[in-house]
């Protein structure tokens, strides 16, 4: 399940790397911020993989600071405890999936053209295993552990809500759509029309996931009916 991972935690320069290598511990003398780095980016990776693996109510500070040769203290410091290591998970791999996409609040190109390259990068990721599995995760655990619940909206489906709707709000845009609609309902509308049945179908393991031209397609599909609903 590592390649997994990619999309809680990108894979990180030395994931196998051995207890005495910079990724872990701590090394002689003062360290420097590029091994500090990738120690924390180890710490995040491993518990993204427990996590997925286990289930997020099996697994313990303790089991996440063992298999990450690190002190338990170490990881309220840096991440206040598991909530904060899944928040760090789920945002470092959201931000690296979309890290070569322009910044919807300062890209000039046309509206449809803006949000069709976000629509194939959104469906490809929810369309991630890791993806998937973190769903399911959150489906099965989310009514006796809130706090999971709670962290994955957070650093997933609220961070996009605001991400569009800022993007529906620039004053170039805004013209654009209906009057009568304010930005926070436009962003869970191209949320909505994007994923469909999405979110039930991940409760199913799938056949196979999609192609590249099936995401096209659906993304196509998904913008043409959020256009026509919107825009004057």
């Amino acid at each position: 399940m590592k390649k997994d991972n990619i999309v809680l935690e990108e894979t990180l320069d030395c994931p196998d790397a051995a207890p005495n290598d910079p990724c872990f511990g701590k090394s002689a003398g003062r360290p420097r911020a590029a091994d500090k780095e990738a120690r924390e980016q180890a710490l995040v990776h491993t518990a993204a993989r427990l996590f997925l693996d286990n289930g997020y109510s099996k697994v313990s500070l303790e089991m996440i600071a063992r298999e990450a040769h690190v002190a338990v203290r170490t990881i309220y410091v840096k991440f206040g405890g598991k909530a904060g290591l899944l928040s760090a998970a789920i945002t470092r791999g959201r931000a690296r999936f979309f890290s070569d996409m322009a910044s919807l609040e300062t890209d000039t190109r046309p509206m449809e053209a803006i949000l069709g390259d976000y629509a194939v990068r959104f469906l490809e990721l929810v369309s991630q295993p890791a993806f998937v599995n973190l769903h399911r995760m959150v489906v099965a655990e989310a009514r006796t552990t809130p706090e999971l619940g709670e962290t994955f909206y957070d650093a997933g489906p609220r961070k996009s809500r605001e991400q569009l709707g800022k993007f529906f709000a620039r004053p170039d845009i805004k013209p654009l759509l209906r009057t009568d609609l304010p930005h926070e309902f436009l962003a869970v509308h191209f949320v909505n029309c994007l994923m469909g049945d999405t979110m039930s179908r991940m409760l199913f393991p799938p056949d196979a996931p999609p192609t590249s031209a099936e995401i096209r397609r659906h993304a196509a599909q998904g913008l043409d009916l959020f256009l026509r609903s919107v825009v004057l």
